[in-house]
């Protein structure tokens, strides 16, 4: 039998599809004419929850990160020359502000706020974002409510934009330079840089990860979109409640197109029932291995760390460091979250069967006839303390919220030995006050 010459060679490497994922895929089906059929039946059940938004609203948010991408430039120049650099360098100094979350992903919903990442070269401080930045954006007609939240975990400064709600975190990298092209997911960035904007990229790079790690982006947008819709409407889409966030929504979503990349929305939603409602939790789920970098920050990893092994339902983010996004998952709310898995997974069962419509998927279940017991706690946080800060002559203000005391509470009831089951939900009104419907099963 002849080799094959060097270009049969190269034409049959071309041939084999990309492959995803830390597994081979469960089917390359392609779809059928019915799973088109009812792609478009999903997108049109979609439209009356408000999770597309208008064409020209789009247009607006593009206009107004343009305008806030050129008050970084214009800032980081400013900075520049102050701090004497050469003008070759300021020339070309750039910075540059990046996107991340729902409206990185193409999922955003109408009216939903943006999370922004301003990135600026080495010799612009942090210092300098809260200080000078934050009076540059002060002095914007558009910009109002504008705050600064510098002790946080993750620093930001918040604004309206126009009327477009905008978080804006901080990242200075060890570059003399910023350019255009500049791609986050490299992890050469992150040498030499402190923890706090090691966890402002952390975002931008895990969500341009999972865009680079599914076969299709539009597909996963449309199976993404419809599972968040439905989470929401079941209440199990929080990360705070111990339920899931947005991040670990679209990491399942990427997994089950990872495992079905040729099938299309409406398929891939009813996959993504059957997957995880079958999933052998406290079996991690990964998109891609985990790779190590050399520069010893923590990463998850219940081998070397032992808190890791308690993870109920790891979803662990693709990019390094990698970290577990659903540590808050207590028994009960996986429990939850299992059980409506496998609703979802009977009412795909039946679209798919032609027996019901997309809309059954959407219905919000009636929460007093499904709980027996059930404790309501309200919550209102209308009382704020201000503190002076003499040196910027400026009044912060400090909300506290009684959110964090709830749940302390429910996480110490999960212990008791006559609960066998609890969750709590919230039903933010937001007006300063929440309503926690927190649903006990008695043992």
């Amino acid at each position: 039998m002849p080799f094959p010459v060097p270009n049969q060679v190269v034409q049959a490497s071309q041939q084999q599809p990309k492959h995803y994922g830390i597994t081979s895929p469960i089917s390359l089906a392609l779809p059928k004419e019915a799973d088109i059929v009812l792609t478009h039946k999903l997108t049109e059940a979609l439209k009356p929850y408000g999770v597309f938004e208008e064409e020209l609203e789009l247009q607006r948010r593009i206009l107004v990160l343009g305008k806030l991408n050129t008050l970084v430039k214009e800032w980081i120049r400013d900075i520049s020359e102050t701090k004497n650099l050469p003008p070759s360098i300021i020339e070309n100094v750039g910075g540059k502000i990046f996107t991340f979350g729902s409206y990185r992903l193409g999922v955003h919903t109408k009216g939903a706020d943006i999370d922004a990442l301003c990135v600026a070269p080495r010799h612009v401080d942090r210092s300098d974002f809260f200080s000078s930045f934050y009076e540059k954006l002060k002095e914007q007609e558009e910009v109002k409510d504008l705050r600064a939240v510098e002790e946080a975990f993750v620093p930001v400064i918040k604004l309206s934009f126009d009327g477009i709600e905008i978080d804006i975190l901080f990242a200075r990298l060890a570059l003399q330079t910023i350019p255009e092209d500049l791609d986050l997911r490299d992890d050469g960035l992150l040498k030499n840089l402190d923890i706090r904007c090691i966890r402002s990229l952390n975002g931008c790079r895990v969500t341009d990860e999972i865009l680079h790690l599914v076969p299709n982006i539009e597909n996963f947008r449309l199976t993404l979109r419809a599972i968040k819709l439905w989470a929401k409407r079941h209440n199990i889409y929080s990360n705070i409640l111990g339920f899931l966030g947005g991040v670990s929504w679209a990491m399942l979503v990427a997994r089950t197109c990872q495992l079905y990349p040729n099938a299309v929305a409406s398929t891939l939603v009813h996959k993504f029932f059957l997957v995880f409602s079958k999933w052998e939790w406290p079996n991690p789920v990964l998109l891609k291995q985990p790779e190590d970098c050399n520069l010893n920050l923590p990463v998850w990893d219940p081998r070397v760390t032992p808190s890791d092994r308690y993870h109920l339902m790891p979803i662990i983010t693709p990019a390094y460091p990698q970290q577990n996004s659903t540590y808050n998952v207590s028994v009960s709310t996986r429990a939850v979250m299992i059980e409506e898995f496998k609703q979802g997974l009977a009412i795909t069962d039946e679209i798919l069967q032609n027996k019901a419509e997309w809309s059954k998927l959407f219905e919000a279940p009636n929460f007093f006839q499904k709980y027996k017991y059930v404790l309501n706690c309200l919550s209102c946080w209308t009382h704020m303390v201000r503190f002076y800060d003499f040196n910027k002559d400026i009044t912060k203000i400090t909300v506290f919220s009684i959110c964090n005391l709830i749940f302390l509470f429910v996480f110490g009831m999960i212990f008791h030995s006559y609960i066998g089951f609890l969750i709590w939900v919230s039903n933010n009104t937001k007006n300063r006050s929440d309503c926690y419907y927190i649903p006990v099963f008695m043992i």
